[in-house]
């Protein structure tokens, strides 16, 4: 799959994230008749070593991007966003869990995601697993990604979707954040549901 075709795959999918974030607010139901669920149980491992699920965050808001840490550009953007969006809420930021969620299990070990994570924010953790699990827990909040062919000497990239989620403290989506949202908006933007 050549590279533009997987950017507008992953543009069509953000669109309809977005539907379904417009759906939630009005309420509306799926064309089957069901509402639509962003989100759900996972278990996964974290980048303290932790084996942690989502009841382990039960109690807190989870602020939740999907990336991985070989991202040239756009992941560390919204890892910078996602931080400084907290910094700038304070106090407030006390009961928000951040949190990055790799999409490249292969290269993102628990150690690399240790040092990635600490790199950004000192409450931001990171989780992995297998594929199996990967691909459950992208496929439960509607995450595109692919992993791209690799070149001569064996690099490659993950294109994916790339917008930021807030979870309330019962599990809940709540929110979507997109890639054009600062962190002043971001942080007015989780004000808002935390008030």
């Amino acid at each position: 799959m050549s590279r533009r075709l997987a950017y507008g795959l992953a543009a069509l999918a953000l669109i309809a994230l977005v539907g379904w974030q417009a759906s939630r607010w009005f309420g509306a139901d799926s064309p089957a008749g069901e509402a639509v669920v962003i989100g759900g149980p996972f278990s996964l491992t974290a980048s303290d070593g932790r084996r942690v699920t989502d009841q382990d965050f039960r109690g807190r808001w989870m602020l939740i991007y999907f990336g991985f840490t070989f991202c040239p550009d756009v992941c560390p953007t919204e890892l910078a966003v996602m931080a400084a969006a907290l910094d700038a809420l304070g106090d407030d930021a006390a009961d928000i869990q951040p949190i990055l969620i790799t999409l490249d299990q292969e290269r993102d070990t628990v150690e690399v995601l240790r040092d990635y994570v600490a790199a950004f924010h000192p409450r931001l953790i990171g989780l992995t697993g297998t594929l199996a699990e990967i691909q459950a827990v992208a496929g439960a909040y509607r995450v595109f990604f692919q992993k791209t062919e690799p070149d001569a000497s064996g690099d490659y990239v993950v294109d994916h979707s790339s917008v930021v989620y807030l979870m309330d403290p019962a599990g809940d989506y709540v929110a979507v954040f997109g890639r054009d949202v600062d962190a002043v908006a971001m942080a007015e933007g989780l004000r808002h549901y935390l008030d």
